[in-house]
């Protein structure tokens, strides 16, 4: 896991599919990736190291989450 300071200043950004609704929110920087409950953005987002978010992207584009 990156040492970073979770309340550091982020940009986040949320998916154009999600409508401006409540979804998850994304901020993307150099050694680690931040994500968001839309909805309590006040809480301490998650966090993630580059290699593993963008292995969780892949998948999820290969469909590897699909439900039956």
């Amino acid at each position: 896991m990156p040492d970073v300071d979770a309340t550091a200043e982020a940009t986040f950004r949320s998916s154009s599919f999600s409508g401006g609704g409540d979804c998850v929110e994304v901020a993307i920087g150099t050694d680690d990736v931040r994500v968001r409950d839309s909805k309590n953005r006040a809480r301490a987002p998650l966090i993630f190291s580059r290699t593993a978010w963008e292995g969780f992207v892949a998948a999820t584009r290969m469909g590897e989450f699909r439900s039956a």
